[in-house]
């Protein structure tokens, strides 16, 4: 018992240094503001919905290098090698390539309703940094993202998507913001 007692300790020590070190992930999620800013240009924008999806693909390219140059910015360990929880955090990310081949999917066969499933990947795949940060913010967002956007996407358009998820990420980065603070006034 007392081995599972110390594997527990152990495991919540390694957690707090990852959200001490790498500030709940905070670089990865302000990263996203501009890039949803982006494809909100994009899709109130009269390109045709083909275009403004591909576009949209490649505005997630410059996420790592803005995360890491935001990491830089804000005294953020990006790689945090010492901590063997970082590379779990990697592989929750990687988790979300294999579906957007879903998104792909859809681009060819919904080109209307790309942008909405996109962006519901984007929210589901915060679930897992709920535990990794405990975060509540994560958890919470990781289920009103898809949700709302489903919704919004039923009945509006891509921008409307886009304007939600810009919304929702200026938030998400306030509240990581509120949650890291006050983990640092109670451990001063």
């Amino acid at each position: 018992m007392k081995d599972k007692e110390r594997l527990c300790v152990a495991l919540q020590e390694l957690k707090a240094d990852c959200r001490k070190k790498q500030k709940r992930g905070l670089p990865f999620i302000l990263a996203s503001v501009p890039i949803w800013l982006a494809i909100l240009v994009i899709h109130i924008s009269p390109l045709p919905i083909l275009t403004k999806n591909l576009y949209t693909f490649f505005c997630s390219a410059p996420l790592v290098p803005l995360a890491y140059f935001i990491s830089k910015v804000i005294g953020v360990d990006f790689q945090n090698k010492d901590n063997p929880l970082t590379k779990l955090g990697l592989i929750f990310t990687i988790n979300q390539i294999f579906y957007l081949l879903i998104v792909m999917w859809v681009y060819a066969s919904r080109p209307d309703k790309m942008l909405m499933v996109y962006a519901m990947v984007f929210g589901a795949h915060l679930f897992p940094y709920g535990w990794l940060y405990q975060s509540k913010t994560y958890y919470i967002l990781s289920v009103i993202v898809p949700i709302v956007v489903l919704i919004l996407g039923l009945h509006y358009n891509a921008a409307i998507i886009a304007i939600f998820m810009l919304i929702i990420e200026i938030v998400f980065c306030c509240c990581l913001i509120i949650e890291n603070r006050i983990e640092n006034q109670h451990n001063t």
